[in-house]
């Protein structure tokens, strides 16, 4: 999958019709709309295609986490939606990545990519420490990150600081998707590990995740051009 635009607009609310409002007024604007589990749980594959409807390539951002027939079967059920990128837990280890990725093969040509969540933005060393993880959140993510190529993942899910090493251990065909990017001067909520869209982008960042810099903002799709024409600059 190349884009032009890099950027995904987190559309993280269940409300179907602000969802599809933004998704028509984005379109354009930004080069690909994410659906996480809260709008996807509330109103399911219709309203998956209500939003899809807008045109844009569409992130399915479920976390897939479970045993690999499940995962294999859940990855089943959403390839008729036809997304353009699904997830799930790198966590869930080497036999369920491999289920994921084969299950997307038989959508053929029109598979989606398939990549794996290693460590969420919202966490940092002392959340890894609380689940008894040792090391540092670079070594976690390095280390399911390398699983993950391994398994056949198309890429992963990572946070911006672990582009750099992630682009040298893995090369630059493999996928690196980045949350938690917020343009200079944004509100960083509940995110921990965060970087602004210009800085992810020169350290090899493929593409960039931004929900509430854009769906909070008075104007959405003036926000969205704003950050491309800095990008582009």
């Amino acid at each position: 999958m190349t884009l032009e635009n890099p950027v995904f607009c987190a559309l993280d609310t269940t409300d179907l019709g602000r969802a599809e409002k933004l998704a028509r007024s984005l379109k354009g604007s930004v080069g690909g709309a994410k659906i996480g589990m809260e709008f996807f749980n509330a109103h399911g594959p219709q309203g998956y295609r209500a939003v899809a409807a807008a045109g844009l390539p569409i992130f399915l951002d479920l976390k897939l986490h479970d045993i690999p027939n499940t995962v294999a079967g859940g990855i089943r059920a959403i390839l008729p939606l036809k997304p353009a990128i699904v997830n799930v837990h790198a966590a869930g280890g080497a036999a369920m990545m491999r289920a994921a990725a084969d299950a997307a093969r038989e959508a053929g040509s029109d598979r989606p990519l398939v990549i794996g969540v290693t460590m969420l933005t919202s966490l940092d060393a002392s959340d890894l420490a609380d689940t008894g993880v040792s090391g540092t959140p670079s070594d976690h993510v390095r280390r399911l990150a390398g699983l993950a190529a391994s398994s056949g993942l198309d890429g992963v899910v990572c946070s911006a600081h672990e582009i750099e090493v992630l682009r040298r251990d893995l090369g630059k065909e493999f996928k690196l998707v980045v949350p938690g990017i917020r343009p200079a001067g944004s509100d960083i909520a509940d995110q921990k590990r965060i970087m602004t869209p210009a800085e992810a982008l020169a350290l090899g960042a493929d593409i960039l995740v931004i929900g509430r810099p854009i769906t909070g903002a008075g104007d959405p799709r003036a926000a969205a051009e704003e950050i491309g024409r800095f990008l582009a600059a």
